[in-house]
């Protein structure tokens, strides 16, 4: 007689679940109080050391609530003559898709409080600056919970990726699972974290 086989896959997905919800609690309690306005700190330091490839296409986010504003970052790269993009926050279960912004062109308010133009051309992101919650030194980072950004980065593995975050921000190892995508590196207020 074949003794029944149990696959303990469900359970891990449980427990993973659970450790990502509790990490996210307490990534939120440690952000609180943190000034958005550092996000100008953090711009200097991509400006000075991981800058995008010459005219690559530059997805940044606008930022929700308290995350480190990196809006100096976005207005320099298009100084720069970068063309940028912001997500577009489809349904569950799609990557993003990204159109082009430009300073003073009229935003659109998107699922879960994003904010992404309201009109515009889509475009494919060849440089991407990640939000987060927490990271850590192998440049695994903890989202909102929706999968988003690890689906959109699954499907453009060529693309350069930099966590955008308040060095408070970081904890020793953010619980991941295999569908979780890595970053190549982590900006924040105090410097760049290249992946270990």
């Amino acid at each position: 007689m074949v003794a029944p086989h149990f696959s303990s896959a469900p359970h891990c997905d449980v427990l993973l679940r659970e450790m990502k919800a509790e990490a996210r609690r307490l990534a939120l309690a440690r952000r609180e109080g943190c000034d958005p306005a550092l996000g100008a700190q953090l711009a200097a330091h991509v400006l000075r050391d991981w800058l995008p490839p010459a005219g690559a296409v530059v997805a940044g986010f606008w930022p929700m609530g308290p995350e480190i504003d990196i809006r100096p970052l976005l207005l320099a790269l298009q100084d720069r003559g970068h063309p940028v993009v912001l997500p577009v926050t489809p349904k569950r279960g799609q990557p993003l898709t990204f159109r082009r912004w430009r300073p003073g062109e009229p935003l659109a308010r998107g699922r879960f409080g994003t904010q992404h133009p309201a009109a515009g051309e889509t475009l494919a992101p060849e440089f991407l600056l990640v939000p987060l919650l927490a990271f850590d030194r192998a440049g695994r980072r903890l989202g909102y919970g929706a999968g988003y950004y690890d689906r959109t980065l699954a499907g453009l593995p060529g693309a350069a990726t930099l966590g955008c975050a308040y060095a408070c921000q970081e904890v020793p190892e953010v619980p991941a699972g295999p569908e979780d995508v890595a970053l190549q590196a982590i900006a924040t207020e105090a410097g760049i974290i290249r992946r270990a």
